[in-house]
């Protein structure tokens, strides 16, 4: 008998295609990866990957394999959500999965009055750039921007969120504040990069600006905002992240077309769960208090 944890190194290597990529999205030493790999194919006497400098490709073995495999895997998340539907105390782990520019500056005050109303959970955070699946049980609750395209889980809207643009108050000493959206064009831009590059903020500053100077990237909403910090140059960040920092000055105010939603998501099997549904109660009720913030009502331009 195989240890059936090893089917979880095997299938994120075989999604991945890497041992590396794995680790990340285990949470665990790349060497760990490579090395219950070894002890899965030792135990099973076969070779599963073909293994070179370039990664872990699946040979045919492998492929035959790790339909298996995921059959396994929604199995034990399906054993895992039925057994939570008899846990009645509101006790225990909670593990939520959302990005940063979500988190920052939001999540931590609301987590805080839900630990304080519920000492008995935990709530584990995890901030990903990728969705966890909630089908196979990476994750019992999502809190994700904007509108679900997975029909078959189950979805809150939280609350609407704006962006703006922001620069630092030497940048704007040394170059002023844009007049109009045209102005742009003359300033410095910061821009997003990889996966960012194609959310709807960095499409439109691109489209008002193409003539911009572009001084530099980031793939990360924190990133972005250390970048304008800097002074650097005029990026766009969400409303609960820019209005906030004392040194930055607005200087492009909230459009309705860069409105961006916030829900929660959760597996249908969970959504009776006690701890489930305590905190989709809890967040839906607290949000209410931010909302002028995510609305960017808190500061007017150039403040």
């Amino acid at each position: 008998m195989i240890d059936w944890n090893d089917l979880r190194y095997f299938l994120a290597v075989a999604r991945d295609g890497s041992t590396s990529g794995a680790a990340r999205a285990l949470g665990v030493n790349q060497s760990t990866v490579s090395r219950r790999i070894a002890a899965l194919e030792e135990e099973l006497g076969l070779s599963l990957f073909e293994k070179s400098r370039y990664g872990y490709r699946l040979i045919e073995s492998g492929n035959e394999l790790k339909e298996r495999a995921i059959a396994t895997e929604a199995a034990v998340a399906a054993f895992c959500r039925a057994a939570a539907l008899h846990d009645e105390a509101l006790q225990g782990v909670l593990r939520v999965t959302t990005a940063e520019g979500i988190a920052y500056g939001l999540l931590s005050p609301l987590l805080d009055e839900f630990h304080q109303l519920y000492p008995r959970m935990r709530v584990d955070l995890m901030l990903e750039d990728r969705f966890a699946d909630l089908h196979q049980g990476q994750a019992d609750v999502a809190v994700r921007a904007g509108r679900p395209s997975d029909s078959s889980l189950i979805c809150r809207k939280l609350t609407d969120a704006g962006w703006a643009g922001y620069a630092s108050r030497s940048y704007v000493a040394r170059k002023g504040l844009p007049q109009a959206l045209p102005d742009l064009n003359g300033h410095r831009l910061i821009a997003f990069d990889g996966a960012m590059a194609r959310i709807e903020a960095a499409r439109w500053l691109h489209n008002v600006a193409p003539e911009a100077e572009i001084v530099g990237r980031s793939n990360t909403i924190l990133g972005h905002l250390m970048a304008i910090k800097s002074g650097f140059g005029i990026g766009m960040l969400p409303v609960h992240i820019g209005d906030p920092e004392p040194d930055l000055a607005r200087v492009i105010d909230p459009l309705p077309e860069l409105m961006n939603e916030f829900w929660l998501l959760t597996h249908p099997d969970l959504k009776e769960t006690p701890k489930v549904r305590a905190f989709f109660d809890f967040m839906s009720a607290n949000i209410k208090r931010y909302h002028d913030l995510l609305h960017g009502r808190t500061r007017v331009t150039g403040a």
